[in-house]
């Protein structure tokens, strides 16, 4: 669903009324107010909701779920401002593009890192123990930390270890520094491990130098995970139980989880994946293609038909129930691994492509996983 900008006919202060703000736009009393997004029902079973920002010229740029929406300003005001119309059950992450800058909303306390902020719909569910991070806030980082130089990959990387509760089955979160500095995933699992949610976990943040090289089905990844960086991981002082290994990842993350426990089974036999590239096949990236207009459940699905004893793994599946594209690649994959015997949870989640959705899943299917 698109968002679309909505010109008004009421007077200023009617219209902003609507959504709780006093005052004529522009006005001290309007700003001091100010507190965006801000939704009403639409009538249709979705929201229209509002959005503000102050003083010049800018859009609304939302990760994956809509084309950037235009403000439009408010009189000769320095108020500009946009409605979009939002299904229900929408959490989304955005910013606001000023002359190509990014910036986060001044107006939302909720951020993601500090050019990004986090919006959601009345009716879109909790996220127990992820806090409300603005866009000033440094998050915390791991005590503990490895420098990992890659004979199979090539460069150097610093890998963040966290024992949360103290320590236990190593979750290997990939793209971890999305979940270092943009979401707050240490204060997370600690919260969620102390509400007896989940048993103490050791945390390995494993950043990223080249997603579509590391991330595509390729066992080089895999081989340097399996002989260099769990042997550093248990090196490294923190408690570590490698025999109940969980690897989480997101995106292009998800399909290399899911393809690091069908190549790797010795290694990986508990996965957490959410809105995984089950579309990938090989060449699929080639300039000017559609890569989800590719063979259904791409790869995956072709490597999953040959019939593989998937016996011994526990996979979760979740993905966003505004990716109109992404759920048949994900649905027959995840058909297709409950054939080969695997234990399998499926979910949606209110979210489109994007991590704003994915983190409550994330907790969730990682505590299933190691159920």
């Amino acid at each position: 669903m698109t968002g679309l900008v909505c010109v008004p006919t009421a007077d200023g202060s009617g219209f902003f009324a609507a959504f709780g703000l006093p005052g004529e736009p522009g006005g001290d009393a309007f700003w001091a107010a100010a507190r965006t997004p801000a939704s009403v029902p639409s009538g249709d079973g979705g929201w229209v909701t509002l959005f503000l920002w102050r003083g010049s010229p800018a859009s609304i740029d939302f990760e994956s779920w809509s084309e950037p929406v235009p403000l439009a300003r408010w009189g000769g005001t320095d108020c500009w401002y946009a409605e979009v119309r939002m299904p229900a059950r929408l959490r989304v992450t955005y910013r606001f593009l000023v002359e190509g800058a990014p910036y986060a909303d001044p107006f939302n306390p909720v951020g993601a890192g500090g050019d990004r902020s986090l919006a959601a719909t009345p009716d879109a569910p909790a996220q127990p123990h992820w806090p409300t991070v603005g866009a000033d806030d440094v998050l915390p980082v791991p005590i503990t930390r490895v420098r990992w130089k890659s004979e199979r990959l090539g460069g150097r990387r610093t890998v963040h270890i966290h024992p949360a509760g103290g320590g236990g089955p190593v979750v290997l979160l990939l793209d971890g520094d999305d979940w270092l500095y943009l979401h707050p995933a240490m204060t997370a699992f600690d919260s969620a491990v102390a509400a007896g949610e989940m048993p103490p976990v050791t945390l390995v943040f494993l950043p990223a130098k080249d997603r579509r090289s590391e991330f595509g089905c390729s066992p080089a990844l895999w081989e340097a995970v399996r002989d260099e960086l769990l042997p550093l991981v248990a090196g490294s002082g923190v408690r570590a139980d490698l025999d109940r290994l969980v690897v989480a990842g997101q995106s292009l993350g998800g399909l290399s989880a899911m393809y690091a426990a069908l190549e790797f089974p010795g290694m990986v036999s508990r996965v957490a994946c959410q809105s995984a590239s089950f579309w990938w096949s090989p060449g699929l990236r080639s300039a000017g293609a559609d890569p989800l207009a590719g063979p259904v459940g791409g790869a995956v699905a072709a490597r999953l038909r040959k019939g593989p004893d998937l016996s011994g793994l526990r996979v979760a599946f979740d993905v966003g129930e505004h990716e109109a594209r992404m759920l048949p690649h994900c649905e027959l994959t995840e058909t297709l691994t409950a054939k080969a015997g695997a234990t399998v949870r499926v979910s949606r989640s209110p979210s489109g492509h994007d991590r704003a959705g994915w983190r409550h899943a994330l907790l969730r299917d990682v505590a299933w996983a190691l159920a």
